[in-house]
C-alpha cells in the first residue's frame, strides 16, 4: 500500500504539531517517520533492530539507530522528544511495561497503534476455521508471526488505568475509515495518544 493513501499514518500526522520533535521506536523501513519530515516538516528519529530496514531508512536519507526497544531509552533525558511513537510495534515486545514506562519518561505524549485482536472478521474466521486467522490486518501465520502480544482495544483501556496511563485522544480505524461503533468489535486498528 502507497504511504499517503495509509489511514494510520494520516492519523498520526493530523495528532502531530508542526516543527515537533519525534523518535518513532521500531521504525521499520522509515515509512511512517519519512512521511512525517514531508508533510508535517517535523524532526524524526528511528530506533530499529532488523538491519535490513535500516538500510532502507538511510537510503531514504532519515536517522535511524540500531537497538533493542526492549532495552529502553537510557541514554534519553527526561522529555527530550515531544512524541513517541509506537505504531504497530507494541504487539511485538516483550519488555512491555518496561518500554511503555520509558516512552513516557522520554516522551511528552506517546502515540500508540496496534491490531485490534478482538476484530469481528478474525473472531469469526478462527470461530469457523478453527486455525489462527490469516487477513490483510495478520497476514501471518502462527509460526512466523512477529505478534508476541494479542491485545484488543478493551485490554489497552484496562492497561492504561490500572498502570495510571492517561488516554489524551483514540481513534479506531477500519480498511478506509474511522470507526465509531463497537470499536472493540469492528475496528481491526487502533490509534491512542497517552502521556503519564
Amino acid at each position: 500500500m502507497n504511504e499517503i493513501e495509509r489511514l494510520d499514518y494520516k492519523i498520526i500526522s493530523n495528532i502531530i504539531e508542526t516543527g515537533s520533535n519525534i523518535l518513532d521506536l521500531g521504525c521499520g523501513g522509515g515509512d511512517l517517520i519519512n512521511y512525517l519530515q514531508k508533510t508535517k516538516n517535523v524532526r524524526v528519529q528511528g530506533i530499529e533492530l532488523d538491519e535490513n530496514e535500516i538500510y532502507k531508512c538511510v537510503a531514504k536519507g532519515l536517522s535511524v539507530f540500531h537497538g533493542d526497544i526492549d532495552d529502553g531509552l537510557k541514554s534519553y533525558p527526561d522529555k527530550t522528544f515531544d512524541y513517541i511513537i509506537l505504531n504497530q510495534s507494541l504487539q511485538e515486545m516483550i519488555e512491555i511495561d518496561y518500554v511503555l514506562e520509558e516512552s513516557l519518561r522520554v516522551g511528552k505524549k506517546v502515540i500508540i497503534g496496534f491490531p485490534n485482536f478482538a476484530y469481528i472478521f478474525d473472531r469469526i474466521k478462527l470461530f469457523f476455521r478453527g486455525r489462527a486467522p490469516i487477513t490483510k490486518n495478520l497476514p501471518y501465520e502462527w509460526h512466523d508471526t512477529p505478534n508476541i502480544r494479542f491485545l484488543s482495544i478493551k485490554d489497552f483501556k484496562d492497561y492504561c488505568r490500572k498502570k495510571k496511563i492517561q488516554i489524551l485522544d483514540n481513534f479506531y480505524l477500519g480498511e478506509n475509515r474511522k470507526i465509531f461503533f463497537l470499536p472493540n468489535l469492528f475496528a481491526p486498528n487502533a490509534i491512542f495518544v497517552v502521556k503519564k
